[in-house]
């Protein structure tokens, strides 16, 4: 058999174009390429739907929409004139940097769409933007520039990773992690999660793309590679059933879900209700977290029910409230401290706290106010002048033990009252009030304050009407009426809903007092806690009565500043905390909240007296107390995940094998008619060949390499002559073979001395090289009427039979490296990864020569030049 190309056997006939999907145009690609883009970009902005809680209101939704339709049509468009996948991809980046260009930096840009340098300045403007806006601020966030630009810009990488896991990679079902990685986001953050609305879209978009990719026809120029049929239509509903029930049933079997069901109710946590308590976290969702996590005790020789204090958010820009660390004025080590102010007050009131933190992790240190002295911490601190907040310089705050010593002046009515004299000695920042304040908030200021002569009479104005019973306290409201934060906006829906918990209440003191001229900030901390029932002896102080608080204790409260008495904390929202005897209405007796029956026994009654109880054993500091059952299974859930992911990380290999093998040999058509393509069943038998030790040499024909593997040790041949499958008798070695001018046979005939191998699996080997080779060769398919191919049938039974022979001669060693790692698939990755390098090395070449050449040049003409 002579093997020349079709072009030369088949002279003057014209090459037939292969079957294109249905609708195929001018360009073949027909309808697939605007289908599947269609498909991710309805699964990626379902998904940003969900978003909705993290990014306040919709403003942000028209840019996101903008730019993954934009992204996804590019991809068609390029798809549709037969681009690479590679240029298809990178396509998709530069269409997403024209319309992050166009969208965002339109002014600083070219044309109004090209990059420049004005646009790079910009950039770094609106990511430190973003930045601040993660750091500082709590769900859901005003949608500013910066954190948009941010959103968009993942949500178009999101949109180029589903089409290159959906189209050129051909793993639809796996296109589903990126969409996935979307809705984590809210998942985490959001109390009620999703919600149904991004979860239905998403789940819809995501069943378009696998019915998408099971509808069209394989075909090299849409890169597609599974066939249109009934039963692949059936195959993938039930898929996308599946995917969807498990998604629900998810919170019951792994942990980290909150009580609900998901989508909507239940919020994805699994690394734990986050014990740090900071303005980086939303005190909304500690608050709404259903099991105390951050377990705080403490022992403290107060008589009065005591707050800790974290970190002062004094910073407020209009939008948010955010801490100012000052790290530049900043001092090192706890153990002398000082308010930086004169306290004119008659008596000071000095306590002692020792504080266990446990496994509250933050990088600010709870402590009550005013700290004097904080002794036997582990690690670096330090502190700020300005608002006495302690903050780790290279640790934080978890599983550290110390002692506070405080003081703070003891306050009545009647020196807060006589305070009159002008502010001075403290940050602007403190006095400044906000610019662009809604007038409901100006208003209702000074209607609060009207009749107040004093600050005090102001501040206490202000507090009355916040705890009034026109207010009420709510976790859930803020979060169904969309203003769940601390900007304007969202404090002018505050003041218009009456509805919200702590952080609305400081918030809403703090500025309205600002507007009135009284310096004011929040503090975050921790409400009084609840007695353990237990003491801790501490040298020189005796006995002294343990509490304990955590994630549920989470609060904010306002601090108003008194010329001559520093900072004075007043506790204007209803139901939490305790009113301090120095801010109450004289129709309020004690300290207890206007609605009791919301505090769910987070504050003491009257006092921290503590019960009588045995004798504690002597010791310096708390101890560390018994750790909750969650705490306890963290490290093993950890373990777990980590072994998971190292199982997942190995197997990769083999499962992508199994993949590339099913891709391969399905067929296509419909019954018993699906014929498989003999090229991709081909490289599956050459890849098999490779993975057990015969790799195919560059310059062999497909018959010469079919002879070797038949030949070869693998297929269980030891000695003497091969079998010829049509005869059974020996044949010698094949000579002639890869020069195009034909194949000689030999003439061997005698008895096989050797172990040959099984004649089902030679014959297997032939007819996979004969089908390949009359695809290649023969007369192109569908010029006589016919379909070329092998029957899908066929062609897994020669594959299997193959496998199965080489299994059975190879070695345990061999049997596991096949398996677990293919050389097929871990030379390609290597030959991926390698690329770069090749690229530098062959750069490096080219700039040697180039280097090299102009040298001799150059010495050439300086020797002439001393020789003329």
């Amino acid at each position: 058999m002579t093997l020349t190309s079709h072009r030369q056997a088949e002279a003057g006939a014209q090459p037939q174009p292969a079957p294109a999907s249905p609708g195929g145009g001018r360009f073949g690609a027909g309808a697939y390429p605007w289908v599947m883009a269609g498909a991710v970009a309805v699964s990626v902005c379902g998904a940003s739907v969900a978003l909705n809680g993290v990014l306040r209101g919709w403003a942000w939704f028209l840019p996101v929409l903008t730019t993954v339709v934009v992204v996804s049509l590019t991809m068609a468009l390029l798809r549709t004139f037969r681009a690479a996948p590679v240029l298809v991809a990178a396509g998709g980046l530069v269409s997403l940097a024209f319309i992050l260009t166009f969208t965002f930096f339109r002014r600083d840009s070219i044309a109004g769409f090209l990059p420049s340098q004005a646009t790079l300045d910009a950039l770094g403007r609106h990511l430190r933007r973003a930045s601040e806006t993660v750091l500082a601020e709590s769900s859901p966030v005003a949608p500013n520039a910066g954190i948009v630009l941010v959103t968009c810009a993942a949500l178009g990488l999101v949109v180029i990773l589903v089409d290159a896991l959906a189209v050129p990679l051909g793993m639809p079902a796996t296109s589903g992690l990126g969409l996935l990685a979307v809705l984590v986001v809210p998942a985490m953050i959001k109390p009620q999660s999703v919600g149904w609305l991004g979860f239905v879209v998403t789940a819809a978009g995501y069943l378009a793309i696998l019915a998408g990719s099971q509808w069209f026809a394989p075909d090299a120029r849409t890169q597609a590679d599974t066939a249109r049929n009934p039963g692949q239509l059936r195959r993938a509903t039930l898929t996308g059933a599946v995917a969807v029930v498990v998604t629900l049933l998810l919170q019951i079997v792994v942990p980290g879900f909150d009580q609900g069901t998901f989508p909507q109710g239940s919020r994805l946590n699994p690394w734990g209700t986050a014990t740090g308590l900071n303005p980086m976290i939303s005190l909304g969702n500690s608050l709404r977290t259903p099991t105390g996590e951050g377990r705080i005790t403490y022992a403290t020789n107060a008589s009065t029910p005591l707050y800790l204090r974290s970190v002062t958010v004094d910073r407020f820009d209009g939008e948010s409230w955010s801490p100012d660390d000052r790290n530049s004025s900043r001092r090192a080590g706890t153990g002398r401290m000082d308010v930086g102010h004169e306290i004119l007050a008659p008596e000071q009131t000095r306590q002692v706290t020792v504080v266990n933190t446990g496994d509250f992790t933050s990088p600010y240190l709870p402590v009550p106010y005013a700290p004097e002295s904080v002794n036997g911490l582990t690690g670096r601190w330090s502190w700020d002048p300005a608002t006495l907040s302690i903050k780790g310089t290279d640790t934080n705050s978890r599983d550290q033990q110390y002692l506070v010593q405080s003081s703070v002046p003891k306050l009545t009515t009647e020196l807060l009252d006589a305070s009159s004299a002008p502010v001075r000695g403290i940050p602007e920042e403190f006095i400044r009030p906000p610019s662009n304040v809604p007038d409901i908030v100006r208003t209702t200021a000074e209607s609060v304050t009207a009749n107040g002569r004093t600050a005090y009479a102001k501040a206490m104005a202000i507090q009355r009407f916040l705890r009034g019973p026109d207010f009420t306290y709510s976790l859930e409201s803020p979060v169904q009426g969309g203003y769940d934060g601390n900007g304007l906006s969202v404090l002018a829906d505050f003041l218009t809903q009456k509805s919200g918990y702590c952080i609305h209440f400081a918030s809403a003191m703090a500025v309205m007092a600002r507007l009135e001229g009284i310096p004011s900030r929040i503090a975050v901390g921790y409400a009084p806690g609840r007695l353990t029932g237990a003491t801790v002896s501490v040298a020189g102080q005796g006995a002294l009565p343990e509490f304990e608080v955590d994630a549920r204790d989470a609060h904010a409260w306002p601090e108003l500043y008194f010329q001559g008495l520093g900072w004075v904390p007043f506790e204007p929202t209803p139901s939490r905390g305790v009113v301090p005897p120095y801010a109450q209405d004289s129709s309020t007796s004690g300290g207890a909240s206007t609605n009791d029956q919301n505090n769910d026994g987070l504050v003491p009654s009257n006092g921290a007296t503590a019960p009588s109880v045995p004798a504690p054993a002597p010791l310096p500091l708390p101890g560390s107390g018994t750790a909750d059952a969650g705490n306890q299974l963290a490290p093993a859930l950890y373990t777990a995940a980590g072994v998971l992911l190292l199982v997942l990380l190995a197997a990769s290999p083999r499962l992508v094998r199994g993949s590339i093998r099913a891709r391969r040999l399905r067929g296509t058509g419909t019954g018993r008619d699906r014929l498989a393509e003999p090229p991709l069943v081909w490289s599956e038998l050459q890849d098999l060949a490779t993975d057990y030790g015969v790799r195919p040499e560059p310059s062999e024909t497909p018959r010469t390499f079919s002879a070797r593997l038949r030949g070869s040790a693998a297929m269980g041949r030891r000695a003497g002559p091969e079998p010829d499958p049509r005869t059974g008798a020996g044949v010698g070695t094949r000579a002639g073979v890869g020069t195009g001018a034909g194949v000689g046979t030999g003439s061997g005939t005698g008895p096989d001395t050797g172990h040959s191998p099984d004649a089902g699996t030679v014959q297997a080997v032939t007819d996979l090289t004969d089908a390949y080779e009359r695809h290649q060769y023969g007369r192109p398919a569908g010029q006589d009427g016919t379909r070329r191919g092998l029957q899908e049938e066929t062609a897994v039974k020669h594959i299997g039979q193959v496998r199965q022979t080489l299994r059975r001669n190879a070695g345990m060693v061999g049997r596991l490296r096949a398996d677990w790692l293919p050389p097929s698939v871990l030379s390609r990755w290597g030959a991926v990864a390698a690329w770069p390098f090749r690229v530098l090395g062959r750069v490096a070449l080219r700039v040697g020569r180039a280097a090299s050449g102009l040298w001799r040049r150059t010495r050439s003409g300086l020797r002439r030049l001393r020789e003329g």
